[in-house]
C-alpha cells in the first residue's frame, strides 16, 4: 500500500514510532505524540476517539475557576475531530479489526502520521492515512489530512468533521468532570463552520473557524456540512483536509472588530494549499532546531531521546511577553491543573536561557506582571515584599487546592500553598541567572532589581531571631523534599533566603553607583530605606545552617535523627527499588526523600561549596532521594 506522505519523513533519529495500537497505552501515547507551537497544545488523539479517549485542545495562559477548588487550564472543543462510518460500520482501533496500525511523531517537522488498514465485519479492508500539525508559522492554525481507501469493494461512507464541543476537564479525586465553556455563536458560512465559546468565570471568548474540503477524481470540492455521504468505488482514493483556526478574545476587547480580524486571517490560510500551509510550518521548525538541535554521534537512541525532550520543550515555548508561563504538564495534559510551579524557572527556564532566551524573558516577565498579587500574597500571611504562590495560574494569585489524593489514594489537607516559601527565592535566583548570562542591563533596570529587592524584604520578615544560637532561623515550612513536611530551618529554603538576601544586597550598591536617578526612582515607589538594606546584609550573615563535622548539610532541623532507610537498589530505569513497606506518610519518619534538596541547593549555587562539601553530600543524599 502506497505510503503518501513519505516526503515528510526524515532520518531514524527523529522519528517517535507507535507500532500497533494498545488501548492500555493510549493515555501515554496521547501526551508523548502531542503537537504544538507554543500557543496551542493538542493531545495526539486518534481522530475516531476510542473509548477513554481523551481529547485536550489547550491555550496557554487560558484558565478558568468555575465547579473547582482552583483554575485550571481549560480543555477546549477538539478541532482534530474526524469520523468515518462505512457502510454502517465505524472505522476505528476499538470498531473494527486492527490489520496494521502505526503512528510516527516527526520531532524535527513537528508533524505527525498516522497510517492504519482495517477490516470490517465482512473482512473488507480499507486504507487509513493521516497528517496533521499545529503551525509553527501562523500559531493560530492547525491542519489535517486524511487519505482514505476502501481496498476491496466499493462502499458508502459517512463523513463526520467539525468541531467537537463534548469535551470536559477531567477533574480530580474530590471533584467530578466539569466543562469551563458555553456556546456563544455557532454558524456555517464561506464554506466553513464557525464557533464561538466563553469561558464562564472569566469570559474570555475563543473563536473557532474550520474549513472542510475533499479531492477524489482530480476535483476538489468543498464540505458544505459537518455531516455528509460518499459513495467510493473500490481502490478509489479520496483526500480529506481540514484547516481550521482558533484564538482568545480577551472580555475587555471589541469582540466584534477581534472577529473580523480573525475571519480575515482564516480565509488567507484556507484558501492557501496544504502544501504550501506545511512547507511554511516545516521551514519555522527548521529554524527552531538550527538553535536548538543536539547532534550525538555513535548513538542514535540516545540522540532521538534527548531530540524527544527538546521537541516537547519547543511545543511549549511562547513568546507573548508575559502573559503565560509554561505549566507543569506544558500543554499536553491538565496534571496539576495546568499550574506553574517553581520547577519553571529552576529546571525548565535554563534550557530556553541558553536555546531561545526571549522565551526565558518571557517566563520572567509572567511573574513579574503579578508582583502585585504576590504582595498581597505576602501581606495575608502578615509579611513584606513579595511571596510568590507555590501554585499560579493566570493572574498570579495562589492557587494550591486544599486537598488532593495522596499516593496511597487517600485524601489530604496540602499545606504546600502556606508554607512552601523557596519558591519566592527561586523566582529571583532566575531572574539574577537571567540577567548574569544575558548581561541584559535594560531588564535588570525596568523588571530585575525591583523583583530581587521585594523578595530579600519577604525573607527579612519571614525569619525568626533565635537569641540562644544568634542565628535567624525559619520555621515551618517545606522545602523542596515533601516527604517531610512543617519543618524548620530547611537549609535548601535558608541558604536560598541567604543568597537573595546577599545578592539583592549586592546589586543595590551596583545599582546606586551605576545609575543613581534610576535607583532613587525605584527606592521611593518600593519606600526602602538604608537601614532596612543594611539589615539584610545582617539577616543574611546570621542565617542558621547546621553542617556536621564530615561537611553534610543537614536538610533540616532533626532530619539526622531520622530512620536511616536507604535505597538498596536501583532497576533498569534507575527507578528506586524500596524494599521497605512504608506507607506515604511513613517516608516522613525516615531520611528518604521524594525531591532532591540539599543536592539541588549544591547545583544552584555552584560557586558557594567547595569539592569536597560537594562529594561528601552528593554521596550521602544520593542513596536516600527517590
Amino acid at each position: 500500500m502506497k505510503e503518501y506522505y513519505i516526503k515528510f519523513k526524515t532520518n531514524y533519529s527523529w522519528l517517535i514510532k507507535e507500532e500497533g495500537w494498545v488501548k492500555s497505552l493510549q493515555g501515554v501515547r496521547e501526551a508523548q505524540f502531542a503537537l504544538g507551537n507554543g500557543f496551542i497544545g493538542s493531545r495526539a488523539i486518534l481522530e475516531e476517539m476510542p473509548h477513554d479517549a481523551k481529547a485536550g485542545t489547550y491555550i496557554a495562559g487560558l484558565y478558568d475557576r468555575i465547579g473547582s477548588q482552583v483554575s485550571e487550564i481549560v480543555n477546549l472543543p477538539n478541532p482534530f475531530n474526524f469520523k468515518i462510518t462505512v457502510n454502517g460500520e465505524k472505522l476505528g482501533a476499538m470498531t473494527m479489526d486492527t490489520v496494521e496500525h502505526k503512528r510516527i511523531l516527526n520531532l524535527r517537522h513537528g508533524t505527525l502520521y498516522r497510517h492504519s488498514v482495517f477490516s470490517d465485519s465482512k473482512k473488507h479492508k480499507y486504507d487509513y492515512q493521516s497528517l496533521r500539525f499545529l503551525s509553527m508559522c501562523d500559531k493560530n492554525i492547525g491542519v489535517m489530512q486524511v487519505i482514505f481507501t476502501p481496498l476491496d469493494a466499493g462502499v458508502t461512507a459517512t463523513i463526520q468533521t467539525g468541531i467537537d464541543t463534548g469535551v470536559y476537564n477531567s477533574g480530580t479525586v474530590t471533584e467530578g468532570r466539569k466543562k469551563h465553556f458555553r456556546i456563544k455563536e455557532v454558524g456555517q458560512f464561506n464554506n466553513a463552520g464557525y464557533l464561538a465559546v466563553e469561558t464562564f468565570s472569566k469570559q474570555h471568548t475563543i473563536i473557532f473557524r474550520s474549513g472542510f474540503y475533499y479531492e477524489t477524481k482530480g476535483k476538489k470540492i468543498p464540505a458544505e456540512d459537518n455531516i455528509f455521504e460518499l459513495k467510493l468505488r473500490k481502490n478509489q482514493t479520496v483526500i480529506f483536509t481540514k484547516i481550521f483556526y482558533i484564538n482568545t478574545i480577551p472580555k475587555l476587547l471589541d469582540f466584534e472588530k477581534e472577529k473580523k480580524a480573525a475571519e480575515k486571517k482564516f480565509q488567507k490560510n484556507f484558501k492557501s494549499s496544504f502544501s504550501n500551509l506545511i512547507k511554511k510550518h516545516v521551514n519555522s521548525w527548521e529554524k527552531l532546531w538550527q538553535v536548538a538541535e543536539v547532534s550525538i554521534w555513535g548513538d542514535p537512541e540516545v540522540e532521538k531521546n534527548f531530540r524527544f525532550n527538546i521537541y516537547h520543550m519547543l511545543i511549549c515555548a511562547n513568546q507573548d511577553g508575559g502573559t503565560s508561563s509554561i505549566g507543569a504538564k506544558a500543554l499536553t495534559g491538565e496534571g496539576y491543573r495546568g499550574h506553574i510551579f517553581w520547577d519553571t524557572e529552576i529546571y525548565v527556564l535554563p534550557f530556553y536561557l541558553y536555546v531561545l532566551p526571549d522565551v526565558a524573558k518571557s517566563i520572567l516577565l509572567y511573574r513579574y506582571k503579578r508582583l502585585d498579587a504576590a504582595r498581597e500574597n505576602a501581606k495575608k500571611y502578615g509579611y513584606k515584599g513579595v511571596m510568590f504562590p507555590w501554585e499560579s495560574a493566570g493572574i498570579g494569585v495562589d492557587e494550591t487546592p486544599g486537598w488532593a489524593k495522596d499516593l496511597d489514594g487517600k485524601i489530604i489537607k496540602i499545606h504546600t500553598g502556606k508554607v512552601e516559601h523557596h519558591i519566592t527565592a527561586d523566582v529571583a535566583y532566575a531572574f539574577y541567572h537571567y540577567y548574569n548570562i544575558t548581561k541584559d542591563e535594560t531588564f535588570l533596570i525596568d523588571y530585575g532589581y525591583e523583583v530581587l529587592f521585594e523578595t530579600a524584604r519577604f525573607w527579612a520578615s519571614r525569619v525568626e531571631y533565635n537569641k540562644r544560637k544568634k542565628k535567624y532561623e525559619i520555621n515551618c515550612v517545606i522545602g523542596p523534599d515533601e516527604f517531610h513536611v512543617d519543618i524548620n530551618n530547611n537549609a535548601f529554603t535558608n541558604i536560598m533566603a541567604k543568597w537573595n538576601l546577599l545578592t539583592a544586597y549586592k546589586l543595590f550598591h551596583q545599582f546606586k553607583k551605576c545609575n543613581t536617578q534610576c535607583c532613587k526612582r525605584l527606592m521611593q515607589k518600593l519606600g526602602i530605606t538604608d537601614k532596612e538594606i543594611h539589615q539584610w546584609k545582617k539577616i543574611a550573615s546570621n542565617i542558621y545552617v547546621n553542617i556536621n563535622k564530615n561537611f553534610i548539610i543537614e536538610q533540616f532541623d532533626g532530619y539526622f535523627k531520622k530512620r536511616n532507610v536507604r535505597i538498596p537498589a536501583r532497576d533498569e530505569n534507575y527507578l528506586p527499588i524500596i524494599t521497605e513497606k512504608l506507607t506515604p506518610r511513613g517516608y516522613s519518619k525516615t531520611q528518604l526523600i521524594k525531591q532532591a534538596d540539599v543536592v539541588m541547593l549544591l547545583h544552584l549555587l555552584n560557586d558557594v561549596f567547595n569539592y569536597k562539601t560537594k562529594k561528601a553530600n552528593y554521596d550521602y543524599y544520593l542513596d536516600r532521594t527517590l
